[in-house]
């Protein structure tokens, strides 16, 4: 290759990782308007009702690049008058319905207030069962660097055949279906999604398929039913030539169905590259408990984009390469052992589709614990010390901009930190534990205890403690909330040894192992100096901090 074109590759090759997995971060921002409220808030109008399911029938039209569509929404209604639904421009809702009534509603930007009741009329309404049905159409917002700015994929395969979904993670769901768009109320009882697509094409959904119906006009209709409560933004329809294997896993809760559509020229690529996701599925119910969806089953898909943890229907298109499109993240060698989307992905099944956070704030707790389920598959086959190799060698990606955790209620994530800082945040807690069947134990806990659950990361927070039996609330607060990186400084003077932590949050509780003349030994500093005394002999330069923490050391006796 030119040198020329060698330095453009180099530079769009650096701007291609520096994405890495961070899909679909908001970029920084510091104010925010009453659009981001009404879209990142649990508002007056989104709480006197919950959704128990979405029936979505979708027709794309492939040409124009548009969408006609049909969403029934069911769901508890405790007293709602006005309800907030949110679907984005330039997408038009036409009309609302149910059984009996139609329903005015007028438009604010991305939100449609429906006038569901005279507010005069509520006085003696008991909760019950409702549905609304809502018509729309429009042109949604395309993608243009999916998955990571989020819209709709409107491309062609190599044969020129149409190859067409949606990745709509921080962008929301809203911006192709009317919704209650905020992670905080899945659907208790699922979704059943129906796709129009011309009948030479296959259209795939979340969960299982339950039939194939043809139509007139040379369509048919693929209708996927998902029996488990799903993100809004998981439910994706995709649509190409598609064709299909499968294999049976007899896992923790019985046999489950693991099924691959490829395109229907990568069949022999993608049996070969697939072989990771039973491999996958055993390391990850050893240390995270069942998969929690057997109900549903588990899918890859390929598609026209990198990837996305679309519940049940993981999208797949790292080029049936290893390590993340053919890189490794961390620089150890340890990534390009295995394929990162079908690890990573596959992880948010447990951290992020089964767990997740009432606010997009608290992201963390889905990035953090899936990028560390990269280390525990490194380490489940090829050996502790190799994951460990693995996770350390992330930390050369974290940035320490903004904190983790972001601002709430305004749907704002807080810095990609979560996803590197927040897996060495737990392996550190790992260290803290010294037992990795307690450890491990916790993981398991935490996916049986907030099972199929929306929380909040004070939850999630006093879980990890109460099972460890630790304290580690400024732990958290270091890690979480700021962006400074602890800093053990030790001196000697004379016959004694001085240490203390300093660029940490206000009574920092962090006991840290060490290498302390030649033998292991765990100091407890705080932010005064502790001593200990030694042996006249004693050689400064003997001692270290156990690099498995992610913290800095200064020796003051060098100054």
């Amino acid at each position: 290759m030119h040198l020329f074109k060698k330095k453009i590759a180099l530079i769009f090759f650096i701007l291609f990782i520096s994405g890495s997995i961070k899909a679909q971060i908001n970029t920084e921002k510091n104010t925010f308007t009453h659009a981001d409220t009404l879209r990142g808030s649990n508002g007056i109008f989104r709480q006197k009702w919950n959704v128990t399911h979405y029936e979505i029938t979708i027709q794309p039209n492939i040409e124009t690049k548009t969408l006609e569509g049909i969403t029934t929404i069911k769901f508890n209604d405790e007293g709602s008058t006005i309800m907030q639904i949110d679907l984005q421009q330039p997408m038009i809702l036409d009309s609302v319905k149910d059984e009996k009534n139609n329903y005015t509603f007028n438009r604010e930007n991305n939100v449609y207030w429906i006038n569901y009741r005279d507010s005069n009329t509520i006085t003696k309404i008991k909760p019950a069962n409702k549905l609304l049905t809502f018509y729309y159409h429009g042109k949604p917002k395309e993608a243009i660097r999916a998955p990571w700015d989020g819209g709709w994929i409107w491309k062609k395969d190599k044969n020129n055949n149409p190859w067409v979904t949606v990745a709509c993670q921080s962008l929301g769901a809203s911006v192709w279906y009317p919704c209650k768009d905020i992670q905080s109320d899945k659907p208790d009882s699922g979704a059943t999604l129906h796709i129009i697509v011309p009948d030479s094409l296959v259209a795939i959904g979340n969960g299982k398929l339950i039939e194939t119906k043809p139509l007139k006009n040379g369509k048919t209709m693929f209708t996927w039913l998902v029996k488990n409560t799903i993100n809004n933004y998981c439910i994706v329809p995709y649509i190409g030539k598609y064709v299909h294997f499968f294999e049976k896993y007899n896992g923790l809760k019985g046999i489950l169905d693991m099924d691959y559509w490829v395109l229907n020229y990568n069949v022999d690529k993608a049996k070969k590259q697939f072989l990771d996701a039973p491999k996958m599925m055993k390391a990850f119910e050893h240390w995270f408990g069942p998969y929690p969806f057997y109900e549903d089953g588990y899918k890859i898909i390929e598609a026209p984009h990198l990837g996305m943890e679309h519940q049940s229907a993981i999208a797949y298109g790292n080029g049936y390469k290893m390590g993340y499109a053919g890189n490794d993240l961390s620089g150890t060698g340890q990534g390009l052992k295995w394929d990162f989307i079908i690890i990573h992905e596959s992880g948010h099944e447990w951290f992020a589709n089964s767990i997740c956070t009432n606010d997009i704030a608290d992201m963390w707790v889905h990035e953090g614990f899936t990028n560390y389920s990269e280390t525990l598959f490194t380490e489940y086959y090829w050996g502790k010390q190799a994951g460990e190799t693995y996770v350390k060698g992330l930390r050369k990606n974290i940035e320490n901009d903004v904190p983790i955790i972001g601002s709430y209620g305004v749907n704002k994530e807080g810095s990609s930190d979560m996803y590197y800082k927040g897996a060495n945040l737990i392996h550190l807690i790992r260290q803290l534990a010294k037992n990795d069947t307690k450890f491990r134990e916790m993981l398991i806990g935490l996916n049986k205890t907030f099972y199929h659950k929306t929380v909040n990361t004070q939850q999630i927070e006093s879980f990890i403690a109460s099972k460890l039996h630790l304290d580690l609330t400024s732990v958290f607060n270091q890690y979480l909330r700021t962006t400074k990186v602890p800093i053990l400084e030790f001196k000697k003077e004379n016959n004694i040894f001085f240490y203390r932590w300093t660029n940490t949050v206000e009574n920092f509780i962090l006991p840290i192992k060490t290498n302390f003349a030649n033998k292991i030994k765990w100091l407890k500093p705080t932010n005064n100096w502790q001593k200990i005394l030694v042996n006249k002999n004693f050689n400064i330069e003997n001692f270290s901090v156990d690099n498995n923490f992610y913290v800095q050391s200064k020796n003051l006796t060098q100054l």
